[in-house]
């Protein structure tokens, strides 16, 4: 089972990853990309590359044959499925096998065992292992699985038997809500696994989500790697995960430790696995699934073993035995990760695309932290793949020099472009559920419908408006504008809120800039590419500004925010208008259930449009008519573009 030549089936920070420990083992690797990854790092990152299609998913990262052709191409003798995509494919795995290659990952036949989650709660029942309730049926007509929900009782989850990663997932909390939940899970599985068939699970509400890393290696030898916290989630999607767990003992670790490798051997396991757990108030754990893959949070398990696992799954695969015992595994210190996500936490967590404006993670690698990301400055972020851009991991001795590392190491590293998650994440470690381990997988979401004040956008403290306000000022070159004028305004917008700012400059690099009444002395002291420092009222400061035309991204005290400088004459705003829906976000049309001619209400559904694993439902804000459906399913769209027009009511006159 000796290889020489790695391709890598994946694209991103996983595919940057992989190649990384690779090539420091002496491996040569090969990268695969699409139409919109030409330029990615994880291109010039290998030794080569082979382009495989168009940017979508289906026509690139899914072509079992276009993978093995390129693997033809390059003479490459062995495959790493990375995460995500074909990895968990059985049938992928026996392709690769059947070509030739090494297939880094477990056998087709425990990834098929383990692949279909209805299947592995009957194997996992079978080994002991204990499993929560639920149907794992194969009669699937909606009639049945109604009946199944009714008699499990509510709360509970409709699941894809298919694929991970929360897709083909939804929570279901009454009768009225089953018909609805099959469609829509029935129709994401369909989309994302070529499997529309679902299971039934009671939900464990108010639970923890624990997970064991384990491997397992040829000669019949399994351990497992301690486990990781992953409650912290936003509809079943993953936030943060650390190690250990703030709720594991010893001795529940073991215990949990001994199903998961019994789950695996259950199987004849090889390679690197996760299997899943649900934690009830009563530290009772539950089997969820295995993961039949490396996962995302990986590195958390690596920081506090001092393990490369990348490197134990390359060895498994060439044929060697597990290079330690279960007894030579120790934990050391804390560890956490953050997803860095292309995604605006404050409007639903909704998908973003654009361009990466600057993004220099250097600048936060202190001692203990750790940055995985697939992108740099100038990137695309587009529609077509997951919203993750970076990993931002860090150690600690404990678990709160590990939070405060973390949360320093996001303020270090901002990334300006396009809206994401990083001041939420750093908001999130902070606070009280998450400081006192009282997080449950559901809170994210409660707080969401909640309107919790985590998830209201940030507003721009004074000193961030009067630096903007500098920053155009002087855009024009080194001395202030309208240097005639002993002072003038500066209209600017920061999302919603509209301020107007009075700008007195002395010529000689300082200026004063009143806002609501309050007058402030600044004074920019150095303004070299992206980097400022400036002095405001005595005390000197930094920040991250990028000015592009009439936009300033600035990032400032952890948090970021554009600035508009606006015209003086006011204008129109089409993606205001009610009697038009636009697009949210660039992305595929996946349903539309208006024509034109039909009658509809204020809040009624349109259309959805899909994008990074998020269905995003487009609703009338008025009662009226549709007059034009600018598109079909099945259509890529882009953000901000025209999809349905609704003409207006006619009110009666009194």
């Amino acid at each position: 089972m000796s290889f020489s030549k790695i391709l890598i089936a994946n694209r991103g920070e996983i595919a940057c990853r992989v190649m990384r420990t690779a090539r420091a083992l002496g491996y040569r690797t090969v990268a695969v990309y699409s139409d919109a990854d030409r330029a990615a790092p994880h291109v010039s990152l290998a030794d080569e590359a082979v382009h495989i299609g168009a940017a979508a998913p289906a026509d690139s990262y899914l072509r079992t044959e276009g993978l093995l052709e390129a693997a033809r191409k390059t003479g490459a003798d062995a495959l790493h499925p990375g995460y995500g995509f074909l990895s968990e494919n059985a049938g992928f795995a026996q392709a690769c096998l059947d070509a030739g290659l090494v297939f880094i990952g477990p056998p087709p036949a425990a990834m098929q065992a383990m692949g279909n989650k209805a299947l592995a709660k009957r194997r996992m029942l079978g080994a002991g292992v204990p499993c929560a309730p639920g149907y794992l049926g194969e009669e699937q007509d909606d009639a049945r699985l109604t009946q199944e929900a009714v008699k499990l009782g509510f709360p509970l989850l409709v699941k894809a038997v298919a694929g991970g990663g929360g897709r083909g997932m939804r929570l279901v909390r009454a009768e009225a809500e089953i018909a609805q939940a099959l469609l829509a899970a029935r129709r994401e599985a369909q989309s994302a696994f070529g499997d529309g068939t679902l299971m039934l699970e009671r939900l464990i509400e108010n639970g923890r989500h624990i997970e064991i890393q384990i491997f397992a290696d040829a000669h019949g030898n399994a351990v497992y790697l301690g486990e990781r916290d992953c409650t912290a989630q936003r509809r079943r999607q993953k936030v943060i995960e650390e190690a250990p767990s703030p709720v594991v003992d010893a001795r529940m670790r073991e215990a949990m430790g001994r199903d998961a490798v019994a789950a695996a051997l259950a199987v004849g396991y090889r390679g690197a696995g996760t299997v899943e757990f649900m934690v009830d108030a009563g530290l009772r754990h539950y089997f969820l699934e295995m993961n039949t893959r490396l996962q995302v949070e990986h590195p958390v398990t690596e920081m506090v073993t001092g393990l490369d696992l990348v490197e134990w799954q390359l060895r498994v695969a060439a044929g060697a035995p597990l290079p330690l015992g279960q007894a030579d595994i120790r934990l050391s210190g804390h560890a956490i990760e953050a997803r860095l996500c292309a995604e605006d936490p404050y409007a639903g967590f909704a998908p973003q695309t654009g361009t990466v404006r600057w993004w220099r993670p250097q600048q936060a690698l202190l001692g203990g932290v750790r940055i995985d990301a697939g992108i740099e400055e100038g990137a695309e972020i587009s529609s077509f793949y997951d919203g993750m851009v970076a990993k931002l991991i860090v150690h600690g001795r404990d678990r709160d020099d590990a939070i405060r590392r973390l949360r320093a190491a996001l303020r270090n590293a901002p990334l300006l472009g396009l809206r994401n998650n990083g001041r939420f994440l750093a908001d999130l470690l902070d606070h009280p559920a998450f400081r006192g381990a009282a997080m449950s997988t559901d809170m994210i979401d409660q707080w969401l419908e909640s309107g919790a004040a985590l998830l209201q956008r940030p507003l721009p403290q004074e000193s961030g408006w009067c630096l903007a306000a500098a920053v155009f000022a002087m855009q024009n070159g080194p001395g202030w504008r309208a240097d005639s004028v002993a002072a003038f305004d500066i209209a600017l917008q920061c999302d919603d809120l509209a301020q107007t700012l009075r700008v007195q400059a002395d010529h000689r690099g300082r200026v004063k800039v009143s806002l609501a009444g309050q007058q402030h002395a600044l004074r920019i002291i150095d303004f070299t590419e992206t980097a400022l420092r400036f002095e405001i009222d005595g005390v000197t400061r930094r920040a991250v500004a990028v000015l592009q035309q009439n936009q300033l991204h600035l990032a400032l005290d952890g948090a970021s925010f554009v600035f508009t400088e606006t015209s003086p004459f006011p204008g129109g705003d089409a993606l205001r208008d009610a009697t038009q829906a636009r697009s949210p976000v660039a992305g595929k049309v996946t349903q539309i259930k208006v024509a034109v001619g039909d009658a509809v209400a204020d809040a009624q559904q349109l259309l959805c449009v899909e994008a990074m694993k998020m269905e995003m439902w487009l609703t009338a804000r008025i009662t009226g008519s549709v007059t034009a459906v600018h598109c079909k399913v099945g259509e890529q769209v882009e953000s901000g573009a025209l999809l349905v027009e609704i003409e207006p009511e006619e009110k009666e006159e009194a």
